[in-house]
C-alpha cells in the first residue's frame, strides 16, 4: 500500500524552526520527485520545496525560499523539510506528495499525498 506519512509539525514561536519528515513506503514503481506543499485556511495549496530523486536537484517555491531546506535519506525512505525563521503567516498544514515526473509548482500534477502535519506559529 502506497503511503506518505508526515510528522514533525507542532506549535512553534515566531523565529523558531522545525524539521518535518515524510516517510514514503509501498511504492513498487519508482517515483521521480517528492515535494512539500502547504495550505493555509482559505488559501490555495502552494509549493514549498521539491526534490528530484534521480539526481537530487532541488526546487523552492517563493513562499519560503531562503528559509527552507529539503533533503532526503534513502536508507530511511524519508524526505525532510527544515523550516527556519518561522512567521505567523507560515501557519498551515504541510503536505508531502510524489509524482513520477520532474518537480512541478502545481499541486494537481502530483499523484500521491500524505495526510499532512499542522504547523502553527504563534507566541
Amino acid at each position: 500500500q502506497r503511503q506518505l506519512v508526515e510528522s514533525g509539525g507542532g506549535l512553534v514561536q515566531p523565529g523558531g524552526s522545525l524539521t518535518l519528515s515524510c516517510l514514503v513506503s509501498g511504492f513498487t514503481v519508482d517515483f521521480n520527485s517528492v515535494a512539500w506543499f502547504r495550505q493555509a485556511p482559505g488559501k490555495a495549496r502552494e509549493l514549498v520545496s521539491c526534490i528530484t530523486t534521480s539526481d537530487g536537484k532541488t526546487n523552492y517555491g517563493d513562499s519560503m525560499k531562503g528559509r527552507s531546506t529539503i533533503s532526503r535519506d534513502d536508507a530511511k525512505s524519508t524526505v525532510y523539510l527544515q523550516i527556519n525563521s518561522l512567521k505567523p503567516e507560515d501557519t498551515a498544514v504541510y503536505y508531502c506528495a510524489t509524482r513520477r515526473l520532474m518537480c512541478s509548482l502545481y499541486a494537481y500534477l502530483f499523484d500521491y499525498w500524505g495526510q499532512g502535519t499542522q504547523v502553527t506559529v504563534s507566541s
